[in-house]
């Protein structure tokens, strides 16, 4: 779970975007708390540490995780 709360705390800053290429995102600091619990209590051990990175709230973290699904399973 740290490895994945590392990647999750590494959301796209809009100040940041000119050096990492991800277009920054505004994410309300109550749904980075709850999001932040949600991956401390295990609800998303089930999730690739990979779909934790630059993403903005969890929900976009679950729909990245259904993308990295998609791809694997067309090659």
């Amino acid at each position: 779970r740290a490895r994945k709360i590392q990647r999750f705390l590494s959301q796209p800053f809009a100040v940041a975007q000119v050096f990492t290429g991800y277009e920054g995102r505004l994410v309300k600091l109550q749904d980075t708390i709850r999001s932040f619990k949600e991956i401390l209590d295990g609800k998303h051990d089930h999730l690739p540490e990979s779909a934790f990175y630059m993403q903005g709230d969890i929900n976009d973290v679950i729909k990245r995780a259904e993308e990295l699904a998609k791809e694997m399973g067309a090659q």
